[in-house]
């Protein structure tokens, strides 16, 4: 059993958390003190064990600071992108029914709005010098005692997964009741045992911590009683500067990173000292084989792959070792067994594509959304994110396509839906299909194929204007890069859109399914 708490005894003076721009720490002492205060509001302010927050705010030790209060006093956090919309955040906020909101000055213009003090909102904070109508958390839980609460209990983490009707949809672990010192097995398994974490490891964190793995991995760093160092955004050589400075032992990244540390200067890339990397875990997307060629050449073979959702309802790792025998791969199952179902929910044969499928793993729901929960799992209970793949002989699996055309852009997930029902509202469309392109640096790109009600319209000045009328309603990763322009999209007799007849025309065949 481990927790901050712990060592907040055992080494009260050893860096927890740093800033790696401006330097700011805390200590572990400093950690469990915060994080008390942080639970002695919650529940002086009426949140049980079982209840929820939810956080909005850039990448700093607060942010930290506020998961670890919910966590040692068993409530559900959810960390919001900072990058979306007004409307978007205020849906995310009531379908987890936050009762706290916790956000920043940084982050006022996305939220301020929503502040209206009606009857049943949530209760506002903002850290900092907070504006009108926001609630000051750094007072407030400034005046608690540091002492823990006298019902500590685990909570969790809910974070947000795509949805049918393209809003996204929280993915809710069940209430358990653990003791707080109880780390999660998956992540004991991916950090220490084959990333090698342990007391002694500098955490180098260069991604949002609003994700999921990042935010994971930062809280397993610390359970582990290692030092993460958290970057404030990516920068391809400041990562490398970063790791040579700080003696660097383990990170987390995407394969977009990846590309821009390899894309720089030769002088530039190899003048910074690498050789403290253990471990470096790689996920979100797929990581192009020859791009993971190169890095496993210059890291040497410490890339670790994993695949999984958030919804946890299966894993499968894959080392390096095992992916230079097995390129491409993603892994083999440590959660779950993996299944390859066709149409007819039969098993395919190796080397036969399919759905893939988890077996014997742990159920998830989404929340208030049943019937999307029920459409994920077979008859027989086996549970799957969408995807299609194929397992070889030695059962390791290759992914061949992405679930539901989702968009993977530098590791971020873009659900298309959401941008077709933006543009669909434009006066001068008719109809609409949004999917993602290849794009060398991101992975992929969003594009949109429109049929306006006027095809003389089409051209240069209308994808300008549906553009920038997308903007206006949803955050900029989602909207096109660029709109091509159809008389007519392809459609069955009975309405569904065949996405894929649009789609196939802009990736290569060899990579049409990737």
């Amino acid at each position: 059993m481990t927790h901050p708490s712990i060592h907040a005894r055992t080494t009260p003076d050893k860096i927890a958390y740093q800033m790696a721009g401006t330097g700011k720490a805390i200590t572990y002492r400093e950690l469990d003190e915060l994080s008390n205060q942080g639970a002695q509001l919650f529940r002086s302010l009426g949140l049980k064990a079982g209840d929820h927050i939810a956080l909005l705010m850039e990448n700093r030790l607060a942010f930290m600071e506020l998961c670890w209060a919910a966590q040692r006093s068993g409530l559900y956090y959810t960390a919001i992108s900072r990058y979306l919309k007004q409307d978007e955040i205020d849906y995310i906020i009531a379908n987890c029914g936050a009762k706290v909101v916790i956000t920043t000055p940084k982050c006022a213009d996305q939220i301020k709005g929503l502040n209206k003090g009606a009857a049943g909102e949530p209760i506002f904070y903002m850290m900092d010098e907070p504006l009108p109508g926001f609630r000051s958390y750094d007072k407030e839980a400034a005046a608690q005692p540091t002492t823990p609460i006298a019902d500590e209990v685990a909570g969790y983490d809910m974070l947000y997964s795509s949805g049918t009707t393209g809003r996204p949809k929280g993915v809710k672990k069940g209430f358990e009741g653990k003791p707080i010192d109880e780390p999660s097995p998956l992540l004991r398994v991916l950090c220490a045992d084959m990333c090698g974490m342990n007391a002694e490891s500098i955490y180098l964190s260069p991604a949002p911590l609003y994700h999921a793995a990042p935010l994971r991995f930062n809280m397993m760093a610390i359970v582990l009683g290692g030092t993460s160092i958290i970057m404030e955004h990516f920068d391809a050589e400041e990562f490398l500067k970063l790791v040579e400075k700080y003696k660097v032992t383990q990170s987390q990244l995407v394969p977009t990173m990846f590309v821009r540390m390899l894309k720089l200067p030769d002088e530039v890339r190899t003048k910074y000292d690498v050789s403290t990397l253990k471990g470096a875990i790689h996920a979100a997307a797929p990581c192009p084989v020859d791009v993971k060629a190169r890095m496993i050449e210059w890291w040497g073979p410490i890339l670790i792959e994993y695949y999984a959702g958030s919804e946890g309802n299966g894993v499968t790792v894959c080392s390096s070792q095992q992916w230079l025998e097995h390129r491409g791969s993603v892994g083999r199952a440590v959660v779950g067994k993996v299944k390859i179902l066709d149409e007819n929910d039969e098993e395919q044969p190796v080397g036969e594509i399919g759905t893939v499928y988890f077996a014997d793993a742990p159920a998830f729901t989404y929340h208030n959304d049943p019937e999307k929960t029920k459409k994920a799992y077979n008859a027989r209970g086996w549970s799957t994110l969408g995807d299609v793949g194929y397992l070889d002989k030695d059962g390791f699996l290759y992914l061949t396509d992405r679930k539901s055309y989702m968009i993977i852009s530098g590791g971020v997930n873009i659900y298309p839906q959401e941008t077709e029902d933006v543009l669909i509202t434009h006066p001068d469309v008719a109809d609409v299909a949004v999917f993602g392109v290849p794009n060398e640096e991101m992975g992929e790109e969003v594009k949109a194929v429109v049929q306006p009600h006027d095809m003389t319209r089409a051209g240069k000045a209308f994808e300008a204007d549906l553009i920038a009328y997308c903007k206006g309603r949803l955050s900029a990763i989602k909207c096109p890069r660029s709109i091509d322009f159809e008389p007519e999209l392809p459609r069955t007799p009975t309405g569904k859109l065949v996405k894929r007849h649009l789609r196939d025309r802009y990736w290569p065949k060899a990579a049409a399914k990737i």
